[in-house]
């Protein structure tokens, strides 16, 4: 079975990475420390911060591998060779809410790089799903979990980086 494409913006990429390298480089010697220091203090047995640093080693070792496999299958958006004639991933969309009357940002981003507290919502998501492919003046029924929103497409533009 062939491993999912993660796609990522620059910005998103250039996230990942300088994550890795903090959990390989900073990280993993800090945990290694508390390992150490536990191990001195006798008895692992019964030894919570013992435990505590091999969870933590566990987690970091986790995460490096779910990172590494991401950057593995990713598959990057060049911001710059994006079209904004239609809604893609690695653009900004303002969108107005027909059911609320009010007017949102978004960008599109893949599922890796999706925070809805920065606006960031994936090509994956219902919203993100229904934008793409959209233009200026269109209108687009969302089925959510709240039922059918209506947003019109305002404004497609690049993303700022960051």
């Amino acid at each position: 079975m062939e491993a999912k494409k993660a796609i990522l913006t620059y910005a998103g990429l250039r996230a990942l990475e300088e994550e890795l390298e903090t959990l390989k480089v900073v990280k993993r010697k800090e945990v290694a420390g508390k390992i150490k220091e536990a191990r001195e203090q006798g008895d692992l047995s019964e030894n919570a911060e013992y435990d505590a640093a091999k969870d933590e080693q566990r987690d970091i070792e986790a995460r490096i591998e779910q990172i590494e496999g991401i950057l593995k299958n990713a598959e990057v958006v060049v911001e710059d060779e994006v079209e904004y004639d239609k809604i893609n991933v690695g653009c900004k969309v303002k969108v107005h809410d027909m059911t609320y009357d009010e007017d949102m940002e978004y960008k599109i981003v893949g599922s890796t790089e999706a925070n809805s507290l920065e606006g960031k919502i994936s090509n994956e998501s219902p919203v993100g799903k229904a934008l793409l492919g959209k233009k200026v003046n269109d209108i687009v029924d969302i089925q959510t979990q709240a039922g059918v929103m209506q947003y019109k497409v305002l404004e497609i533009g690049p993303a700022i980086q960051g």
